[in-house]
């Protein structure tokens, strides 16, 4: 059990460090700022200070790092806030990007700030102006101080859709002592797998708060005219061509992309690339690759159409699910460089075949299984890149195919959000019981 005392030793040299690092931190947030605006504001909020901000208390918190997490919550939100009605909302981020998203998608619904910095100071005054009745953490954040603090104030922290890749589990286990202390301050871990909860559990969270209830991305919602609206965009930004989108592309990935792309294009001149670029501050580089290559580009951002153009950019943020709809196959990116890869579910579930590299252990699990219900394929480099998608291009009906069973393991596999719902309204529930009757007495 968690002490709730004096600070531990360890968490002491934490914070120190923590303290002593913070001009490193500023600097680095500056640095990039002159390439992501964002960046540069509300720096008073990642302390903990606050404006004009929204002033709801009592709330129901939740905490998605960047758009990855933040999609994946917004369903988990919308579910929470159907059942709750009455309690609102606080929905954090860590990057500019995720903060962008959750505006955009659920505007005035929720208060939204940046995540303090771990520090002691700083996590007080979030609570103090906050005052959460429970703490959900979208997928792997786990911060000593921040979840200690909950736990000395009695609220309820949860970390859902979690899922923990062996090899930030090993990097976890370095520091055993300490991240067992951290994780007994969680009262629910609701893993998206069994490999997941097995590594939680090894790492010292409580066997009575892990349980398994699968990856609420398989829930994700598709808005009403979905296909049609993609239709529509396809026929009036690409025309009838044959169109590959290569999607969360990260540093180094677009060469080999590109390179396999130049291959293609000898058997088939007509294919348009849609690049979608992981992170917006590679924008501009990438689009300069793009001309340094000899292609002709077109850029979304500008309100170009890709008729005559070779490659068009998606350099939008909020409209990746809608163009995979509008393609015909996906590569999925940050997968052909050790990144980890990224969410395959998105384009199955838009009925596209599934292409992505041998670096998927952040998604091993649905990469895994996706491959196995027949929906997408490994390749280890550009070569096997251009041949499989070369493939998938010269025989409609195995895309098609691949297509359709990818729709339906995605669908298969729903279910996951409605137990997490559940799950959450338990632990917030027994907490509240045991706050009345502590205040009873």
């Amino acid at each position: 059990m968690l002490s709730l005392s004096a600070e531990r030793p360890v968490r002491f040299i934490y914070s120190l460090l923590f303290y002593t690092l913070t001009p490193l931190v500023l600097a680095r947030m500056a640095w990039r700022g002159r390439r992501e605006s964002g960046y540069s504001q509300r720096w008073w909020e990642r302390f903990a200070y606050y404006r004009d901000t929204d002033t709801r208390q009592n709330v129901i918190w939740f905490h998605a790092v960047s758009v990855g997490e933040s999609e994946a919550a917004f369903p988990l939100i919308r579910a929470v806030s159907k059942r709750f009605p009455e309690v609102p909302i606080l929905v954090t981020t860590t990057t500019p990007t995720g903060s962008a998203r959750v505006k955009a998608v659920l505007a005035d619904n929720v208060a939204h700030v940046y995540l303090p910095y771990d520090l002691p100071d700083a996590v007080a005054r979030f609570l103090d102006h906050f005052h959460p009745r429970l703490a959900v953490v979208m997928e792997t954040e786990i911060w000593p101080n921040l979840f200690h603090a909950c736990a000395v104030r009695g609220i309820p922290v949860s970390i859902v859709n979690a899922r923990l890749s062996e090899r930030s589990a090993k990097a976890y286990a370095r520091i055993g002592g300490f991240t067992r202390e951290t994780l007994s301050a969680v009262g629910l871990v609701a893993a998206q797998t069994e490999a997941d909860a097995n590594r939680f559990l090894g790492l010292g969270a409580k066997r009575e708060a892990v349980t398994v209830t699968g990856n609420i991305k398989y829930d994700l919602e598709l808005p009403k005219g979905y296909f049609q609206q993609a239709l529509v965009l396809r026929e009036t930004l690409f025309g009838k061509r044959p169109v590959w989108i290569a999607a969360s592309t990260h540093e180094g990935e677009e060469a080999l992309v590109l390179r396999g792309f130049a291959t293609l294009r000898a058997q088939h001149p007509e294919l348009l690339l849609v690049l979608v670029p992981r992170h917006p501050p590679r924008f501009d580089k990438v689009a300069d690759l793009c001309l340094a290559e000899g292609l002709k580009l077109s850029r979304r951002s500008l309100g170009e159409n890709a008729v005559n153009a070779d490659v068009f950019l998606l350099d939008t943020l909020g409209e990746l699910r809608l163009f995979y709809a509008a393609s015909d196959i996906a590569f999925v990116g940050g997968s052909l460089v050790p990144v980890g890869g990224h969410n395959v579910l998105e384009p199955a579930l838009a009925g596209l075949p599934v292409v992505f590299g041998t670096h998927m252990f952040n998604f091993e699990e649905a990469a895994r299984r996706l491959i196995g219900a027949g929906g997408a394929t490994e390749v280890g480099d550009a070569n096997e890149l251009a041949k499989r998608v070369g493939e998938l291009l010269q025989e409609p009906g195995r895309r098609a195919h691949m297509g359709e069973c990818g729709r339906l393991f995605v669908e298969a596999g729903r279910g996951a959000l409605g137990r997490v719902d559940e799950a959450l309204a338990g632990l917030l529930a027994s907490t509240d019981r045991l706050r009345f009757k502590t205040e009873s007495v």
